[in-house]
């Protein structure tokens, strides 16, 4: 009778045990390992995504996480009492890994932040971790930005907008390749463009060298703003070879930099304005972010002229057409038939005078597209406000003429 009451007693102090272990506050290693893991190392807010495992001013390494309970430890915590408690208060399905801030919060505020839609954070946090860290080395891409003034100033491009622009593919470098053309003044329009299109042909020409991440990724990402003759004569230093994605950037939406997915593709039709007196002489509108007079055109485009426009065929002139990449596949299309329409009608043009008004990925393709044996040297000009007028910018495609 006295082991029977012993071995109860032992039961007892066995379950009492049980029940204090599990009511710890303690979370174990492995725990927080496995968390860390699924996360990502990074905030599981919806839309911090900090990086936890690095300081973000000295980017020096250490661990700057915190687990936090989706519904807390006490039951008299936030959201204690959202719902049937979990059997396991410490278990990975109940911890979200956040920065201090968010974590600060989400407690301070749990009417704002009900259990589930904290737990809508962690899964679509979670599933796009798994999502991403599962894509294999071929959908890397290897990430080029070109930033120059325009009116005076340059627009730096966070990192995360990047990332949110290239995916499903990821940049196999954090920082890119960036080609700064800021130091170049503008203050003489002719030898700015010189200077930085010099510049533009040395940098990219390194970036296709034997041992840079180009030559692996096979991929570009090409986020660029600059005056529109310099992002043309970009265009036609890339290279055919290596398959490049040019990036919009766009005026509305929390993600300026990714392109769209719904929605009709922009329409273009080519007209032809005027027929002129030499069939040698030829020059090109773009009228599409914004309407461009034949009236505006420097007086040197004359009568000898025959005047062709390409514009949208069912929207007017407006800076926000260029929503999709499908938006940009089909100017191409259209673009490239021209081209080969230009030199059937005029056989011995030896220069196309371009008069654009076009957002940059339109025309970095304008360039790009040229065939340098085949197609005409591209004068491209620049709207001048100071004095209200086109003003030749560049010579693209000059090697047509070796």
């Amino acid at each position: 009778m006295a082991l029977s009451k012993r071995k109860s007693r032992s039961r007892v102090r066995t379950k009492a045990g049980r029940a204090k272990r599990r009511k710890t506050r303690h979370i174990p290693e492995a725990t927080k390992i496995l968390l860390a893991v699924h996360a990502g190392g990074r905030c599981e807010f919806r839309g911090c995504n900090r990086y936890l495992f690095e300081h973000p001013l000295t980017l020096q390494g250490g661990t700057f996480s915190e687990h936090a309970h989706i519904v807390a430890f006490s039951e008299l915590g936030p959201r204690g009492m959202d719902g049937a408690r979990p059997d396991d208060i410490n278990s990975p399905d109940n911890l979200v890994l956040l920065c201090a801030t968010c974590h600060k919060l989400i407690d301070d505020r749990p009417a704002d932040y009900p259990r589930a839609l904290v737990e809508a954070f962690k899964r679509q946090h979670e599933d796009r971790i798994a999502h991403v860290t599962g894509l294999g080395p071929d959908v890397q891409t290897s990430v080029v930005q070109v930033k120059a003034r325009i009116a005076g100033s340059a627009v730096d491009i966070p990192a995360p907008h990047i990332y949110e622009a290239v995916s499903p593919r990821y940049p196999v470098d954090k920082r890119g390749y960036v080609i700064d053309l800021t130091a170049y003044g503008e203050e003489n329009r002719g030898e700015y463009y010189k200077l930085a299109s010099q510049e533009i042909e040395r940098q990219i020409a390194r970036v296709y060298d034997p041992g840079m991440d180009v030559e692996r990724t096979r991929h570009i990402s090409l986020f660029a703003l600059a005056p529109i003759p310099l992002l043309t004569f970009l265009g036609s230093c890339l290279s055919n070879k290596i398959a490049v994605e040019f990036h919009q950037r766009h005026r509305t939406g929390d993600q300026p930099w990714k392109w769209e997915t719904d929605g009709e593709p922009a329409r273009y039709e080519v007209r032809k304005l005027r027929s002129g007196k030499d069939q040698a002489q030829v020059a090109l509108i773009l009228s599409l972010s914004g309407a461009v007079n034949e009236k505006s055109l420097p007086a040197e485009i004359d009568k000898r002229f025959s005047i062709y426009e390409i514009a949208l065929a069912d929207q007017t002139p407006n800076v926000d057409f260029l929503r999709q990449r499908r938006d940009l596949e089909e100017f191409r299309i259209v673009y490239r038939n021209f081209l080969s329409t230009l030199m059937k009608d005029h056989p011995d043009v030896k220069e196309l005078h371009l008069f654009p008004a076009v957002p940059a990925p339109v025309a970095i393709a304008c360039g790009h597209d040229l065939l340098p044996k085949v197609h005409p040297v591209l004068l491209v000009y620049d709207y001048d406000k100071k004095t209200g007028g086109f003003i030749l910018g560049l010579q693209v495609n000059v090697r047509s003429q070796e």
